[in-house]
């Protein structure tokens, strides 16, 4: 059985999206080569599944984009990567997240790329390289200003001999990350790009060479096309939505729609007051339809008083508390609402621009970003995975979220 309140994934949009942007990869390489500008090769694209696939179902969202052609998968650690290979996907798996504290058994049983950006993180692979007889290839995160993981940009003459000498380990790709890629005006980005480049010219002064170089990540691929290197890493483009507040012309579908239905109409005099605190006390008689969705679903209590979701075609301003299962809805403009009609919280009921509510404008509603809108959704909320109009049997359902 699935219950009213339900997430659509659509494969077919989201292999859409990543035909979209490779189109756009090329045609933008295509262009630089004849200006003798930017990136003049065309970047393979690194998929990132992280966060179960941000909240849309990692493993059949990774076989659609190894089946499309992406060069990598990336994941946030280890579990991630072996939940993808337990579930078939074939195609190389980056490992972003920290190792140093981790049980890296799975980098080696379950063929995946483990990222090192830290020496504790270069120990443990390389103890366990040795220990098995083995040579590890892996990709190197140089911190150029986010200050979280990665090797100091400007410490590396001391911090990297030691990795570089290994006999054990092999360095496949260096790349960092952006703090501000999505903040237009902000110089750090710039600062960012240039410690990176200053960062790539020293590894190859201490014989690194490396082979590969990736930075870009959707904000970045949509802001900068110097920065795609050999690999961009879409994220949030994939899943049919630009960071905000940026913008592209690029034909993006969103692919998740989250959807649940009305289950009780009553009507609520004047001066009466809806749900838990009393907050909304109605300026005039009105009729509430009841949804059987809340926060322990994903839904933010912020939306109370600033969302709206769709019923009929029309917005639907949201009132009174957003509690645990349910929220309600003011429907009094609304003609003929009645239980069973379908409530739609991310995706379209029309063809109007304003019959369409997607994770970017839900976010700007809650102050908050698109990234959290769809990885928060809620274990329970079933996620039906679609693909050439039909629901495809998932015989390796998960991960758990």
């Amino acid at each position: 059985m699935i219950r009213c309140t339900s997430a659509r994934v659509d494969l077919d949009a989201l292999t859409a999206n990543f035909r979209v942007l490779q189109t756009h990869l090329a045609d933008e390489a295509r262009t630089n080569r004849a200006a003798g500008a930017g990136t003049p090769h065309a970047p393979g694209i690194i998929a990132v599944v992280k966060a179960n696939a941000y909240g849309h179902g990692a493993r059949p969202v990774a076989r659609a984009l190894e089946a499309a052609g992406a060069t990598m998968l990336a994941v946030a650690d280890i579990e991630e990567g072996v939940d993808l290979r337990e579930a078939g996907v074939r195609a190389p798996i980056l490992v972003f997240g920290a190792l140093s504290v981790s049980d890296v058994d799975g980098v080696f049983a379950h063929n995946l790329t483990p990222t090192i950006s830290s020496p504790a993180a270069a120990r443990a692979l390389e103890s366990a390289a040795l220990a098995r007889g083995t040579r590890l290839a892996y990709h190197l995160k140089i911190d150029t200003g986010l200050n979280r993981l990665g090797f100091r940009h400007d410490n590396l003459r001391r911090t990297v001999p030691p990795l570089l000498a290994s006999s054990a380990l092999y360095l496949d790709a260096v790349h960092t990350h952006f703090a501000t890629a999505d903040e237009p005006e902000s110089p750090a980005f710039e600062d960012q790009r240039r410690r990176f480049e200053a960062a790539c010219h020293v590894l190859d002064e201490l014989g690194a060479g490396p082979r590969l170089r990736h930075a870009a990540n959707s904000a970045a691929v949509v802001r900068d096309s110097r920065v795609w290197y050999d690999f961009v890493r879409p994220g949030l483009l994939l899943y049919g939505l630009v960071p905000p507040p940026l913008h592209t012309t690029l034909a993006l579908r969103p692919v998740m729609s989250l959807t649940s239905r009305v289950v009780a109409v009553k009507g609520v005099r004047e001066n009466e007051a809806v749900g838990y605190g009393a907050r909304f006390v109605a300026g005039r008689p009105t009729t509430i339809a009841v949804v059987p969705a809340g926060y322990a679903d994903g839904l933010d209590r912020r939306l109370e008083g600033r969302g709206h979701v769709l019923v009929r075609g029309r917005r639907a301003p949201i009132v009174g508390a957003v509690s645990m299962d349910m929220l309600t809805v003011d429907v009094t403009d609304i003609e003929y609402v009645e239980p069973g009609d379908e409530v739609v919280f991310l995706g379209r009921q029309g063809d109007e621009p304003w019959q369409t509510i997607d994770a970017r404008e839900m976010a700007a509603w809650i102050g908050t970003i698109p990234y959290e809108v769809l990885c928060r959704l809620g274990a329970r909320v079933e996620r039906i995975v679609e693909q050439d109009g039909e629901s495809p049997i998932d015989p390796a359902p998960g991960p758990k979220t």
